[in-house]
Parts: C-alpha cells; sequence; structure tokens
C-alpha cells in the first residue's frame, strides 16, 4: 500500500466512487473488501491508524460463540461458526485451531458442557475444526499444569480459532488496496454533502498529516465506525437517536508459564455470569475479559481498577500460581460497538452480538454490532443496500473465495508466521543494512527490517503504529515496547526522513500512549 499514491487519487475532483466507507476497523474493511469482490469502486478513509480502536483490542478468538449458543442465538453461531470456516482457509497465515479445555467440577457439569458443545460440534458442520471430548482429571492437568487441581473431575476439550486481530485488520486493507480501492488511514471525514433533495452526494475528507483537504463525491456512504457511529449518524442528521451502546472489554497479559502448554482455558460461568479465556497468544497469556457499560466513546479506552481486580480474582481461583498486579505484562481495554437495545437494557451481555444495517432518509448505510468473526458477512449485508440507494444493478458478492495478502501454502515459523508471503522478502531486506537486522528488544524476535517494511508497505506513520499493531508489542509487554521506542522512532525517522524534532514529538505521544498499558502497582 503507498499512501501517497492513494491521496493523489482523491485529487480528482470528477471522479465519483461508488462506495465511501467511513471507518477502518473490521467492519469498514469487509465493506471495502466486499465492495471490490463485486467491481465497485472504492474509497475508504479511517481517521487514525487501521484497527486503531477496538479491533485490535479482541480477545484473539475466531468463534461461533459458545455463550451465544447457551443463550439460544443459534442463527449468530451458525453463521460465525461458517465464517470462521471460510477465514481460517483464506489467511492460513493470520489464523490458526485453538484446543480449549473446560474444567469440569462435578458430574452435572460434564453432562450439561458435554451436550452444549457436542451440538457446536454439530453446527460447525464441515467447517468442524475437531470434536469436543471429556478428557480425566490426571490428562487436564498434563494438558495444563498451572490449573488448580483441588476439587477438579475432569475437563472437556473443543476446538475454536484464533487470529492476530490488527494484522487481519491490515491484510484485509491490502488485499482491498491491490484488488483496486483507495485505502487511507490518518483522513479524516470532517462532513458530508448533500443534495437539493437531502441526499447524501459526498463528503470531504482532511489528511490529517498535511492537513490538506479533499472534496469526494460518492454514489453511497457507508458508516463503519463502530464505538463513533453515533457521530457520524449525527452529523448526517443532528436530531439522530443514539443506536450505540458501548461495553468495555479488557485484557490482562501475562506470562504463558501461569497456565502451562498449549491450550487454553475457558471459564464458562463467572460469579457475574460473564465468560473468562485464558488463551495463549504469541507467546504470552491473555486473559479476559469485562462485560462494562460505558456512555462515552473513546479511542484509547482505560482499564477501570475493578475490572483489572476482576479479571485477577478469577484467574486467581483456576490457577496454583495467583497472578498479581505485578505479574501483568500489559493490560488493554477495547470498547465493543452494540447495538443499543430500545429498552434500555443495562446488561450488556443479553444485549445480541449481531450487526445490524441502518438505512437514514438521505441515504446513509450504517452498519453497526457484529464481531470480528463475522466481518466479512456484515460487509456483504452492507453492500447489499447499494441498489436500495442508488438505483443500480450489483453483481453477487465474491468476498467469501478471496486468499487475503501473505497468503500462502508455506507458512514462515515463529513470529514470521502473520507476514505469510512478505517474511522472506522482510528477510531479504534485512541483508541490506546491518541495523536492519538487529532485534528491537533483547526479548523479543522483532528486528528492524519489520520497521522498515510497516513504514514501506503497511502505511505505518507513527511509532504506535508500529509497537501496537504491525508487531504487537505493545499490548504484550508495554515496558518492552517502551524500552524499543526510541530505536522504532529513529528507524522510521531516517526511512521517512523525518527531523530530530518528529522523533521528539513520536516519543512523547507514544509515552502517554504506553503509560495506558501499564498497571500500576
Amino acid at each position: 500500500m503507498n499512501r501517497e499514491e492513494n491521496l493523489n487519487q482523491l485529487s480528482n475532483k470528477d471522479k465519483i466512487w461508488d462506495i465511501a466507507v467511513i471507518g477502518g476497523g473490521s467492519s469498514g474493511l469487509g465493506v471495502a473488501l466486499d465492495a471490490v469482490s463485486r467491481g465497485l469502486s472504492v474509497a475508504l478513509f479511517e481517521k487514525a491508524d487501521f484497527a486503531k480502536g477496538t479491533s485490535s483490542r479482541s480477545t484473539k478468538l475466531l468463534h461461533g460463540g459458545v455463550r451465544y449458543l447457551a443463550q439460544g442465538d443459534v442463527f449468530l453461531v451458525l453463521e460465525a461458526l461458517k465464517e470462521r470456516g471460510r477465514l481460517i482457509k483464506n489467511a492460513p497465515h493470520l489464523t490458526q485451531s485453538q484446543a480449549f479445555i473446560i474444567p469440569v467440577y462435578n458430574f452435572w457439569d460434564r453432562v450439561q458442557y458435554s451436550a452444549g458443545l457436542k451440538i457446536y460440534d454439530y453446527m460447525s458442520a464441515n467447517l468442524s475444526l475437531g470434536p469436543s471430548r471429556y478428557i480425566s482429571k490426571e490428562e487436564t492437568l498434563k494438558r495444563m499444569p498451572g490449573i488448580e487441581p483441588k476439587n477438579l473431575f475432569g475437563g472437556i476439550v473443543y476446538y475454536d480459532g484464533q487470529f492476530d486481530d490488527s494484522r487481519l485488520a491490515l491484510s484485509i486493507a491490502q488485499t482491498a488496496d491491490h484488488a483496486g480501492a483507495c485505502i487511507l488511514n490518518y483522513t479524516k471525514v470532517t462532513s458530508l454533502h448533500k443534495n437539493d433533495q437531502g441526499k447524501l452526494t459526498g463528503l470531504n475528507v482532511q489528511d490529517e498529516i498535511s492537513k490538506k483537504k479533499y472534496p469526494i463525491q460518492a454514489r453511497m456512504i457507508v458508516n463503519a465506525t463502530g464505538v463513533f457511529a453515533d457521530k457520524i449518524l449525527q452529523m448526517d442528521n443532528p436530531e439522530a437517536p443514539k443506536t450505540i451502546q458501548p461495553s468495555q472489554g479488557i485484557h490482562l497479559v501475562l506470562d504463558q508459564s501461569f497456565l502451562g502448554g498449549k491450550d487454553a482455558l475457558m471459564i464458562p460461568k463467572t460469579k457475574d455470569g460473564r465468560v473468562l479465556f485464558a488463551v495463549p497468544w504469541h507467546g504470552k497469556l491473555v486473559v479476559g475479559t469485562t462485560d462494562t457499560l460505558r456512555e462515552k466513546a473513546k479511542l484509547e479506552p482505560e482499564a477501570l481498577q475493578k475490572e483489572i481486580d476482576f479479571v485477577l480474582e478469577t484467574a486467581s481461583g483456576y490457577l496454583t500460581r495467583k497472578p498479581t498486579r505485578e505479574d501483568v505484562k500489559a493490560v488493554f481495554a477495547g470498547l465493543r460497538p452494540l447495538a443499543r437495545p430500545k429498552e434500555g437494557s443495562t446488561k450488556t451481555k443479553e444485549i445480541s452480538r449481531s450487526h445490524k444495517v441502518i438505512l437514514s432518509e438521505s441515504g446513509l448505510v450504517s452498519i453497526t454490532g457484529g464481531k470480528w468473526t463475522t466481518f466479512r458477512k456484515m460487509g456483504e449485508d452492507t453492500v447489499d443496500y447499494f441498489p436500495k440507494v442508488t438505483g443500480l444493478n450489483l453483481p453477487d458478492s465474491k468476498s467469501q473465495d478471496i486468499l487475503l495478502h501473505g497468503y500462502s501454502k508455506e507458512i514462515a515459523g515463529g513470529h514470521w508466521k502473520i507476514y505469510g508471503s512478505d517474511a522472506q522478502k522482510i528477510q531479504d531486506l534485512a541483508k541490506e543494512n546491518p541495523a536492519w537486522a538487529e532485534k528491537i528488544h533483547p526479548d523479543f524476535p522483532n528486528i528492524g527490517a519489520e520497521v522498515i517494511w510497516a513504514v514501506r508497505k503497511e502505511m505505518a506513520q507513527k511509532v504506535d503504529d508500529v509497537l501496537s499493531r504491525r508487531i504487537r508489542m505493545l499490548i504484550l509487554d508495554a515496558q518492552a515496547a517502551l524500552d524499543s521506542a526510541d530505536k522504532v522512532a529513529r528507524l522510521m525517522a531516517e526511512e521517512m526522513d523525518k527531523e530530530e524534532a518528529w522523533i521528539k514529538a513520536e516519543l512523547e505521544d507514544f509515552q502517554k500512549t504506553a503509560s495506558k498499558y501499564l498497571i500500576k502497582t
């Protein structure tokens, strides 16, 4: 992806795009991917970096949702399981099957969970990742050495998908870009255009780096801004009612040794009825999540102390080594863009995770709710509104068969896996400069060439883009990311021809951001 080339496309004021997408998270990128699969011209504008918000702060699971099945949301589970299977096929470098173990403490739990997971297996059909089964206490402890053995009856193994969320977002952006879409980060939509009939005809965007403004014409405008959807709806109509109920979820990152083994732990019912996961990911253990009602949407939400305490307390009940605040390598918070129920229920775990497409009188199409696993279907359902808005014919969607950027049958090992077919190119790049072959941090495998690649090929503009969403260090170990920031900033500055003042400003910005990922002990 070349940002300057894409910005140059905006200079043609006579061009009318078929679809202009506002938002570069999972839902917006899903819309862009589906639209290009049908031959439509697409421009996507993200005010920050791709997946900067909720879409880089997930539990890293591609799943049908065992708990949604327990709530009776069968259609959502069926849809998600189908999409899970497709995504694992289309992006094997960013996805994988993950075994989960539910600890069982009595015979009734064994019967109840076994029955539920057999239904889950059946619903997966030919896209199943493996059959669920009951295992003994001895096998459970062998596979999860860190689990508390007291009163343990056994365990139930089942399989779901796992992925790298911000890397997947980037891969989707690259795929759409290569197919002809104009994909841009750090471009903010400042206003909408309407004709005399009150119908949308375009929008104004501003490049947040150069501050240059561009008027854009579009046949259909999609609002895919997640928890910020109401801001665009109110930009379109100041009287528009609220549609989003933000719900905060936090995750704590620990050393993987707290659980041991390769399996993930799934706690099906915590003391307040939630589900908690402890999932091995990139050599660490990601533990979460919470479900806390929040009224205000923020780009950098912060974990509440009560949420941190809840996760630590719940995890301690299942682990032999009781994690403390000092053990937490990083904490990250995300806001789910749940569709606000008409009754105004405050129990977020009861609000449906199904997505909704809303068509406003002006022709603005908004996609709200949903989950990462179903991003492609969300995109397809949104693009289906094109004929209703424009009156033009629309070819069938072909997005379900698109192999995503980096797809390769030969998957690289170790941390190189997430780059797929790009892995060898980055390793070759490292040979051009000794500094690019050096590690960024002694405890992480990432090297300088990955920073150069992120700038040249992945539209990274800021230190945070690299350390948080390109190589994931910030959410794996916040202190390590802080220690690496100066080296990353200097590599970026040299590649981007920036002055010392840019380095200083970037380091100050990153310090502020990274401090929110550190737990104050």
